[in-house]
């Protein structure tokens, strides 16, 4: 994929189930916790535990839920974009709509 446009529905289709939207919601919220708890705490070594936990509950939804191959293997830095994107539709409550925009359901 060369452009944003094209790999923002693809990624949304990697992600048809709501158990694993949920899930790398999930991981994402810990993930931004852990990293704001290394700052404010001064412990860097949360900073890895962070990172961690964010790609693990996607994998693992990847894996165990969807049984498609994450796209962060192929194309991490939009995969990064496309996760947070993702979350701040979830916690404003327009994920739905823009699944709806392209077709997805779930």
């Amino acid at each position: 994929m060369k452009t944003w446009s094209e790999f923002w529905p693809f990624y949304l289709n990697e992600h048809r189930k709501p158990a694993t939207r949920w899930l790398h919601f999930a991981g994402s919220s810990l993930a931004l916790f852990l990293f704001t708890l290394a700052i404010v705490s001064s412990r860097p070594g949360l900073v890895l535990a962070a990172i961690l936990s964010g790609y693990a509950f996607a994998w693992v939804s990847h894996f165990g839920i969807e049984r498609n191959r994450p796209a962060s293997f192929k194309y991490p830095l939009w995969s990064l974009l496309a996760d947070w994107k993702m979350w701040a539709l979830m916690i404003t409550g327009r994920l739905g709509p823009e699944l709806k925009r392209l077709g997805i359901s779930g």
